[in-house]
């Protein structure tokens, strides 16, 4: 059975290519969001393994998307993307409820079985 992710992101070419390199992957890509109200709906409807989450989103940041949704029943795996370097945020992603962190230009899905391990 193909992991069930759901990819967030405010920027619709980064999303559609996402879903585009996940899919050849084996992953079922069950949905996106945009902003993370977005998110919290949709991941409460869908109930996707895991969240492919953008730290900069319009209206807050991933760190407390990612919190809110490790809080949740049958919570997701939270994996957190970002065009910056996983350095240029501190401790924050160690600290944050993610299981993971990809840069966006390494995204692929190994990338993202390796940050689920």
């Amino acid at each position: 059975m193909p992991i069930r992710v759901l990819i967030v992101d405010d920027h619709a070419p980064f999303r559609a290519l996402a879903r585009q390199l996940l899919t050849v992957d084996g992953f079922d890509v069950v949905g996106e969001a945009s902003d993370g109200a977005g998110a919290l709906r949709a991941a409460r409807d869908l109930r996707p393994d895991v969240v492919l989450l953008d730290v900069q989103l319009p209206d807050v940041d991933g760190f407390g998307i990612a919190d809110a949704l490790a809080g949740a029943p049958q919570a997701p795996r939270i994996v957190l993307v970002s065009s910056r370097a996983r350095d240029d945020y501190g401790r924050l992603v160690a600290e944050s409820a993610a299981h993971g962190f990809i840069a966006k230009a390494e995204l692929s899905g190994d990338t993202l079985r390796l940050a689920l391990t």
